[in-house]
C-alpha cells in the first residue's frame, strides 16, 4: 500500500496543492489589496471619504465572503472553464479560489490600513502629500508588519479551501483525502494527508511570522 506510486502521489498532491495556494494567494492580492486601499480610503473617516463607492465595494466583499466555497466552486464552474478551458484539476481550481480570497484578503488589507496612527496620515496631510503618496509612503509603509501578518493568515486560508476543493477533483492533497481517505475508507491515508496539511500551515505562518518579526524590529 505505502509503495513508490503512494509516496510519489502525496509528493504530487502536495506540490498541487503549494501550487494552488501560492498561486491563488497571489492573485487574490492583485485583486484584494486594491479593494482592500480603496475600502480604507473612501470609508468615512478615510482620507478620501465616497460613501458611494465604499458601499458597493463594502456590498460585494461581503456577499462573495457570505457564500460557502464549496457552493461559489460550484457555481463559477461556467467562469473557471471559460478562463482555463475545464473545471477540474489544480490550474481550474485556482479561478474560484482567487474569488473566494479577494474579499477577505481586501477587509484584512482594510483593517491593517486603518490601524495606522491618524497623526502620522494627518502630518503627511499638513504637508501637502498627495492621495498616492499618503498610501503609498504612509499606509502601506507604516502598516506593512501588519499587512505580512495578514498574508501568513490568507496563506492558511486558502491552503484550507485548497483542500475542500478535493470534493469536485481540484486535485492536491484534499483529492487524495477524498478519494482514498472518504471513497475508499483507507484511513491512513487521510491520516497523512491531515498531517501534511497541518506541516504545510505550520511552515507557511512560521516563515510568515519571522519575517514579520523582522520588519517589525527594522521599524525600531
Amino acid at each position: 500500500m505505502w509503495g513508490k506510486e503512494m509516496m510519489l502521489m502525496l509528493l504530487e498532491g502536495t506540490r498541487d496543492t503549494l501550487y494552488m495556494t501560492l498561486m491563488s494567494t497571489l492573485f487574490g492580492y492583485v485583486l484584494g489589496l486594491p479593494m482592500g486601499i480603496l475600502l480604507a480610503v473612501t470609508d468615512k473617516e478615510g482620507i478620501r471619504p465616497k460613501a458611494f463607492l465604499y458601499k458597493i465595494l463594502d456590498f460585494v466583499a461581503n456577499l462573495v465572503r457570505s457564500i460557502p466555497f464549496l457552493i461559489l466552486l460550484i457555481l463559477v464552474i461556467p467562469l473557471t472553464k471559460l478562463i482555463v478551458g475545464r473545471s477540474y484539476g489544480p490550474s481550474a481550481t485556482i479561478v474560484p479560489l482567487v474569488i473566494a480570497a479577494a474579499p477577505f484578503i481586501a477587509r484584512m488589507v482594510e483593517s491593517s490600513l486603518k490601524e495606522v496612527d491618524r497623526g502620522v496620515i494627518e502630518a503627511a496631510v499638513s504637508m501637502g502629500a498627495g492621495t498616492g503618496q499618503i498610501v503609498w509612503k504612509v499606509l502601506l509603509a507604516e502598516a506593512r508588519t501588519s499587512l505580512l501578518v495578514g498574508v501568513t493568515i490568507a496563506l492558511g486560508t486558502i491552503l484550507g479551501y485548497s483542500a475542500m476543493a478535493g470534493v469536485v477533483g481540484g486535485g492536491g492533497l484534499g483529492d487524495i483525502a477524498i478519494r482514498y481517505g472518504y471513497y475508499r475508507y483507507q484511513t491512513d491515508v487521510m491520516v497523512v494527508t491531515i498531517v501534511i496539511l497541518v506541516l504545510l500551515v505550520q511552515i507557511l505562518q512560521g516563515i510568515g511570522m519571522l519575517l514579520s518579526k523582522k520588519m517589525d524590529k527594522r521599524r525600531r
